[in-house]
């Protein structure tokens, strides 16, 4: 196709579309389509032409219909908050569909403890509506207040709360999807058993969009916490906090909901950024540990139990230093240092991002042993390291804090990152834990997939998607990428 006839293809495309959605479902004003081409971190800008925002999903399915028919590709989109380029559009054969305008919760059912809401509802919105009606929707992220639920069940988003409730594939009971010849799969069901075949939601999670674009879903709820106990604790290394993790498990069960890593350069990284930041012990440990409990019987002595846990851990030098949060407004402070250290890297500048994931048993291992060979390849290389080692996913960033030296560095992502995920696949980890593939990792994803599964996944978005129209150059495409 010539660039004149793909222009023309576009602006008819365009006419058609605008008959779906009507002119506030089209975005074509300059400033907006910028926006929507530019992702959270300001790594990659498309040049998608503008795009759409569907109010309903008869509209998607018209949409889709109408992309489908011209050949022009559609990139999913929700808050943008992906970590990877996930949801940004690349070429101007592309147009983004957000699905902001879709945002009701349409149902919270009681009796059997779910909500039923449109894909495009901000998580946070969700939260408190949940909240409301008596009920926790666990997952937290630190951009709840702007990701759109449809992005985090793409993304199967994890989030702090991942060991006591699980990340997005334990928490969707059902969800509606339209597909790429213009179907739409209604798997709207609240229930925890199905065994009718195949589950066929699990595969539109974590999916990012390559698959079918998610309209509505299903969510579980669980019941309020009634206490909550936070602490901010001194450990002298990563060994001792997966000794105090097991000791926990032993003394306190299932209730440990958050169990955070924060390195001494990540705490003095927020610290420097963000002066309404203080450390809650009034120093920066070499390592810290963010631990949270949660108890649904009102009259248990969780707070007892917390302390006297924490007593023996202290007898057993795992914990050399540390500070239960006497009200809500200081747990919220303890949480602000660990949720503010990505916007705290932002600010400082580029880095080197890992999201990577490994055997909780490894986590000590692999900082040890990546630590060690980036050491030796790259002196006096910054490492910020932070993360859930509750459920063995660390965030793991690298650069140097003169930025002369680091613009020098960020050329040699690929060599880094060989170095980072080696070590990774050599102790059975994954090279992405939550934040998907995107864009950013579909080479990463080549190397180290297994063949057979990532065949098996080829021949899943072949079938569902045979001419790629959904979210091209995204976890399986490296030929777009080039």
């Amino acid at each position: 196709m010539t660039s004149l006839a793909h222009k023309d293809s576009l602006d008819s495309l365009r006419l058609k579309v605008l008959s779906i959605v009507g002119t506030s479902g089209l975005v074509d004003d300059p400033l907006s389509v910028s926006a929507h081409n530019t992702d959270w971190r300001g790594r990659y800008h498309g040049s998608a032409p503008w795009g759409v925002q569907p109010a309903t999903t008869e509209e998607v399915i018209r949409v889709v219909k109408a992309c489908a028919a011209a050949g022009v590709h559609i990139v999913p989109q929700g808050g943008n908050t992906s970590q990877c380029g996930a949801a940004t559009p690349r070429s101007t054969g592309e147009i983004f569909l957000s699905l902001s305008r879709m945002n009701r919760i349409h149902d919270i059912d009681h009796a059997n403890a779910t909500l039923t809401c449109d894909s495009g509802v901000i998580l946070a919105n969700i939260q408190s509506a949940a909240k409301a009606a008596g009920f926790l929707f666990p997952l937290s992220l630190a951009s709840e207040g702007t990701a759109q639920i449809g992005g985090v069940i793409s993304t199967n988003a994890g989030g702090t709360a991942v060991l006591r409730y699980g990340n997005m594939r334990a928490l969707v009971l059902g969800m509606e999807v339209v597909l790429a010849d213009g179907r739409c799969w209604n798997g709207l069901h609240g229930l925890r058993k199905d065994n009718t075949g195949y589950d066929l939601k699990q595969w539109f999670i974590g999916a990012e969009g390559t698959l079918g674009i998610i309209t509505r879903a299903v969510l579980r709820l669980f019941p309020l916490p009634r206490q909550r106990v936070t602490a901010w604790l001194e450990v002298t290394d990563p060994a001792a906090a997966v000794a105090l993790l097991r000791h926990l498990y032993r003394d306190c069960g299932d209730r440990i909901s958050g169990f955070e890593l924060v390195s001494q350069t990540a705490l003095a990284l927020v610290v420097q950024h963000l002066p309404q930041c203080r450390p809650p012990l009034g120093k920066i440990s070499p390592w810290s540990i963010l631990l949270e409990l949660e108890e649904s019987e009102a009259q248990a002595p969780l707070q007892v139990m917390v302390e006297n846990s924490l007593h023996k851990a202290s007898a057993e030098s795992w914990v050399t230093d540390g500070v239960i949060a006497h009200n809500e407004q200081q747990a919220s402070e303890f949480w602000g240092l660990r949720e503010l250290i990505s916007e705290a890297q932002k600010r400082e500048g580029i880095s080197i991002k890992h999201d990577i994931s490994v055997p909780v048993s490894r986590i000590p291992e692999f900082i040890e042993r990546a630590s060690a060979q980036l050491e030796q390849a790259f002196p006096g290389l910054r490492i910020v390291c932070f993360g859930h080692v509750g459920d063995g996913n660390l965030h793991y960033n690298l650069s140097y804090a003169n930025s002369l030296k680091n613009a020098e560095f960020i050329p040699q992502t690929a060599l880094v990152n060989r170095i980072v995920h080696d070590v990774v696949a050599q102790l059975q980890g994954s090279i992405s834990a939550e934040h998907g593939i995107g864009q950013l990792k579909v080479k990463e994803l080549q190397r180290y997939k297994d063949p057979v599964g990532l065949a098996l996944m080829r021949q899943i978005k072949q079938t569902l998607d045979p001419t790629g129209l959904f979210n091209p150059g995204k976890v399986l495409d490296p030929d777009y990428l080039t």
